[in-house]
């Protein structure tokens, strides 16, 4: 991702992998299906594992799994989404399948205004300022009585406004900070992480003292990722450089996820790893996969791991595709969308059968006929449902350029727009600016698009009234945040509330937090 400084019959198995260092693998080493088809049952997906299964794509691949820890299966002790049995919203997006709706908002009415509640100001040292950039999106929790206590006890780090209602953002002053929801004053001491964070932080589902960390600029020595003990408020475990990874480029925009007991998280270095959670922030590396795609050479991931039951997609800066098996870190298969992807997928089970979707910038493509393209793919087996593509490019602002295309990470609607899937692109057919566009999850046919200023890369989040309306509100960077009628696309609020919103929010209730570039965290409310 460029950024502008001032930027799938389901088998349970065991034991695999136990005793190897490497498998090296040139295409396909586990049951080989030779056409990608969506054969594959589906009736008992929801109380089994997802078979290990290779389908003919990853003939496209070559890599290796390297098995760190031969002592501890690496088989998911459970299949439960353990961010469905939390309050709060404790990684991008929400959860496993990066759907935002784990934190839809609930407004009366038919709103038509945006209102600012507060404001912290981060610090704003080096060259990248301070603020959040892309994706920038805070976690919300709040905290059991036992989990205050336990701060209570252990923290050195309280201030007179720790709350059990806490917003946790990594800003770009390389700094971690840790809000009072209320009122937006510090909650406790902020963090000194090393570097700027430009992704979005993670909290441990089970509570359990971590807090996760992915550095974003290498301005000092180490860099790449790291998790924090809340209870001792600090830094307790640091992954740098990776002599055996695919490309050089090591930071972490990827927000990590949770599955099972372990933990997943992608790297900019063309390596993604799988950790062992011990709580206290401790992390015990269990295996790591590394690959290329047609001697391409490696391939960052910066987009965020998508989950289903065990099995794990990401989209890296190539365009493409991958299904990972989690229990094993094997791709299942490879789907090539084209270009550099940097939005999240988006995962949705339909009729017992999981779908996801995926959309590419303008980046890597020559040639005159540079095209955006947004997918809608069956999970289980990379087979395509819909494709939309349309012309777009990369636009020089200011002496640097803006590449055209998808950034965000797409919007699932329900409601009065279950059949609607929302998200915004970049430079199309010829605009500098950016445009919100709805599609048709069905068909994929386009249903409307609404004109923006300049660029957007915020992903769009969703509010409901009792009628379960969907209202829509996104941000972009030129400081606007648009309130929008999700059925049809009219804008109902239009006005500029900071300077610059890379940042995606979180939201609770009618309330949202988000980050700008303008140095400040924001809360606004929608009425």
């Amino acid at each position: 991702m460029r950024f502008i400084d001032s930027k799938f019959v389901a088998i349970a198995f065991v034991g695999i992998m136990l005793g190897m260092s490497v498998v090296s693998c040139k295409g396909i080493t586990g049951k080989k299906t030779g056409v990608d088809s969506d054969s594959v049952a589906a009736a008992k997906v929801d109380k089994v594992m997802l078979p290990d299964t290779v389908f003919a794509s990853v003939d496209d691949l070559t890599y290796d799994v390297e098995l760190i820890d031969t002592v501890t299966s690496g088989i998911l002790d459970n299949l439960i989404n353990p961010y469905d049995t939390v309050p709060g919203v404790f990684t991008f997006r929400g959860g496993q399948r990066r759907d935002a709706r784990t934190y839809s908002g609930k407004i009366k009415g038919t709103p038509n205004r945006i209102v600012q509640d507060w404001v912290f100001r981060t610090s704003a040292r080096g060259s990248w300022g301070g603020g959040s950039g892309w994706t920038g999106e805070p976690v919300y929790v709040k905290w059991p009585k036992e989990q205050m206590d336990k701060f209570r006890q252990s923290s050195p780090a309280l201030t007179a406004d720790f709350s059990e209602e806490e917003i946790i953002v990594g800003s770009l002053c390389e700094q971690l900070y840790f809000l009072n929801f209320a009122n937006g004053k510090e909650s406790r001491k902020s963090i000194e992480v090393g570097n700027p964070v430009k992704g979005s932080v993670s909290l441990d589902p089970a509570l359990n003292g971590s807090l996760y960390v992915g550095q974003g600029i290498p301005t000092q020595s180490p860099f790449g990722h790291l998790s924090v003990d809340l209870y001792k408020h600090e830094r307790v475990y640091m992954w740098d450089r990776d002599p055996k990874a695919k490309r050089g480029w090591g930071a972490y925009d990827s927000s990590p996820v949770v599955a099972g007991q372990f933990l997943f998280w992608p790297g900019e270095n063309g390596s993604i790893y799988k950790y062992s959670r011990l709580g206290n922030g401790q992390l015990k590396m269990h295996s790591a996969l590394r690959y290329v795609v047609k001697g391409d050479g490696g391939a960052g991931i910066e987009s965020s791991m998508a989950i289903y039951k065990n099995y794990g997609f990401v989209g890296d800066n190539h365009g493409d595709i991958l299904c990972i098996n989690l229990n094993t870190m094997k791709p299942v298969w490879h789907y090539d969308n084209h270009d550099d992807i940097d939005g999240s997928i988006v995962l949705e089970v339909e009729k017992d059968v999981p779908y996801i979707y995926c959309g590419c910038e303008v980046d890597l493509q020559g040639g005159s006929d540079k095209r955006t393209h947004f997918v809608k793919l069956n999970a289980l087996s990379g087979t395509k449902v819909w494709e939309w593509s349309c012309p777009s490019a990369k636009v020089n602002v200011r002496d640097s350029h803006f590449d055209g295309g998808l950034y965000c990470t797409p919007l699932i609607g329900d409601g009065d727009c279950k059949n609607m899937i929302f998200a915004s692109f970049n430079q199309l057919d010829g605009s500098k600016n950016s445009e919100f566009l709805a599609f048709d999850k069905n068909s994929g046919n386009l249903l409307y698009r609404k004109p923006l200023t300049f660029f957007a890369w915020s992903s769009p989040v969703g509010f409901y009234n009792e009628k379960n309306e969907l209202y829509i509100v996104i941000g972009n960077s030129s400081g606007h945040l648009y309130l929008i009628r999700g059925k049809d696309g009219e804008i109902l609020f239009d006005q500029v509330m900071s300077s610059n919103f890379e940042s995606s929010p979180i939201v609770k209730d009618n309330i949202m937090v988000v980050g700008s570039r303008d140095g400040g965290i924001y809360r606004f409310h929608v009425e």
